[in-house]
């Protein structure tokens, strides 16, 4: 009877684990795709670049800073030839002269095959940066072209909502989601 008892519960255990996970990349492809959507919608000029690209990876952080920051997100990876996608997270802490809160989105657009294979499976590192951005969450939200050191491609920074000011020492860091895929 224990044996039974206990196959039954990892049976039903797996079974809520997979809709779970189902459900939560449901989530970070939903807000994936409106953060693509968005960065369209303030330079219409993207929706050409990510359509002739290999791939590209999109992403949607919260964050807040006061002195020390943090922010942290999720998103995804696609593979435009393969038509996968990879669940990504993206972690940045900073430290500097700098307050605030941001909603930011960050759309990295591959220039070959090869700089999007080396970002799903080695992750991407960046450090040192500064800047200030506001957005209100509507039609003043800004996109900055070249706003991170990225030799793989393009990449810009969307910001949504919020106030981040300052000059501040960092770093980001983008790694495969391993729950997520």
């Amino acid at each position: 009877m224990l044996i039974v008892s206990t196959a039954l519960t990892a049976l039903l255990a797996t079974g809520a684990y997979a809709q779970d996970k189902a459900k939560h990349q449901a989530e970070v492809k939903a807000k994936a795709m409106h953060a693509l959507q968005d960065f369209y919608k303030a330079d219409p000029k993207i929706k050409d670049a990510v359509s002739k690209a290999p791939g590209y990876a999109v992403f949607t952080t919260y964050g807040l800073s006061f002195g020390l920051g943090g922010a942290g997100g999720k998103g995804i990876a696609h593979d435009s030839k393969a038509k996968k996608d990879t669940y990504m997270s993206i972690a940045q802490a900073s430290a500097g002269l700098q307050v605030g809160a941001s909603d930011t989105r960050y759309l990295f657009i591959f220039k070959d095959a090869k700089a999007m294979a080396d970002f799903v499976d080695n992750g991407w590192d960046a450090s040192v940066g500064a800047g200030a951005g506001a957005g209100t969450g509507k039609d003043e939200a800004n996109v900055k072209a070249g706003a991170i050191a990225f030799t793989g491609g393009n990449a810009y920074v969307l910001t949504k909502a919020g106030l981040q000011a300052g000059v501040a020492l960092g770093g980001s860091k983008v790694w495969k989601d391993k729950d997520l895929n």
